[in-house]
């Protein structure tokens, strides 16, 4: 643990609420402040002594942020997604990013999985439906059969591969699609993400955000998975143009969803709230366990660069 009177006051800065065990050790150990939410009541003398800042994915450390902090050496991201921080401007000044992948990999994954179950079998709606008292005057309708489905994963990395393997365990046959083949792997990629909606009866979302891939579940991504199709996703409310999917829901061109994030969070357009439309408050690794793994992660990497050592989780694209 790092000798509190080691680190100079403001070196390390809090950017948006955190895990609350996780604010208590940056403050303990690191006397680390929150900044203001409104940069321009930031003090440039308390700006200039930050090296690290601390956040999370719903918040990151934007352009104009990091722009306004002249010292700023690393940034130690809460979560596995960083596209809310400007990771370009970070590279061009030499400022480290850092991650929590792995350690939240298996929950995002049953998570999807979970989704994936209710959007073909409605447990959510049954539930409602009895709670109601509706199974008095009939049976719930029938639903969709999981097991045996074809299951397309839009991004393979490590959480895609879990939520394939899971898959697989019902049956599923499972395809693929991502920039480049993975290696090792014995799934199918497809050569598009529509062809892979076409193929599929439910498409998992599984890749970073970011301007890459931003709006990359379009009407015409939809529209291939056609109105017996499901879409999961658990990657970056971003990547999919909510728009489209409020009116292929509904219109019937799809068959359903199950979401865990959004494009404007915790705000959920009224016209995803559907009972064909599984809704989760980003949950994904809404877990005791995985939380403080992911607490202890950020940690590791804060210690790590004020000792000089190196990094346990940077991001590659500003790892030195």
């Amino acid at each position: 643990m790092t000798n509190p009177a080691s680190v100079p006051a403001g070196a390390v800065a809090q950017v948006g609420p955190l895990m609350p065990s996780l604010e208590e050790i940056l403050q303990g150990e690191f006397r680390a402040a929150r900044l203001p939410d409104d940069i321009a009541s930031l003090d440039e003398e308390a700006a200039a002594r930050v090296r690290v800042a601390v956040t999370s994915g719903r918040f990151g450390v934007p352009a104009d942020l990091m722009a306004a902090l002249p010292s700023l050496e690393l940034v130690a991201n809460f979560g596995v997604g960083y596209d809310t921080t400007d990771v370009a401007q970070a590279a061009a000044r030499g400022i480290l990013v850092t991650n929590t992948p792995d350690v939240l990999t298996d929950c995002v994954a049953d998570t999807a999985l979970a989704l994936l179950l209710d959007t073909f079998r409605g447990f959510g709606a049954a539930e409602r439906f009895l709670r109601r008292g509706d199974w008095l005057a009939g049976n719930f309708p029938l639903t969709r059969r999981f097991s045996g489905s074809d299951v397309g994963i839009l991004g393979l990395g490590r959480i895609g591969r879990a939520i394939a393997r899971r898959a697989e365990g019902f049956g599923a046959r499972v395809r693929y699609f991502s920039r480049r083949p993975v290696p090792g792997v014995l799934w199918d990629r497809t050569e598009s993400v529509e062809e892979l909606a076409r193929v599929s009866d439910a498409l998992v979302v599984a890749i970073p955000g970011g301007p890459a891939t931003d709006g990359i579940v379009d009407r015409a991504v939809l529209d291939a998975l056609g109105p017996d199709g499901f879409l999961v996703n658990i990657a970056r409310g971003s990547v999919v143009d909510e728009q489209a999917l409020i009116d292929a829901l509904a219109e019937g061109r799809i068959a359903g969803a199950g979401l865990d994030v959004f494009a404007h969070e915790p705000n959920v357009p009224e016209g995803l709230v559907r009972d064909n439309v599984t809704l989760l408050p980003h949950v994904g690794s809404g877990t005791i366990e995985t939380r403080n793994d992911m607490r202890d992660l950020v940690i590791a990497n804060v210690r790590a660069h004020l000792a000089g050592d190196a990094l346990p989780t940077p991001v590659p694209e500003t790892a030195p």
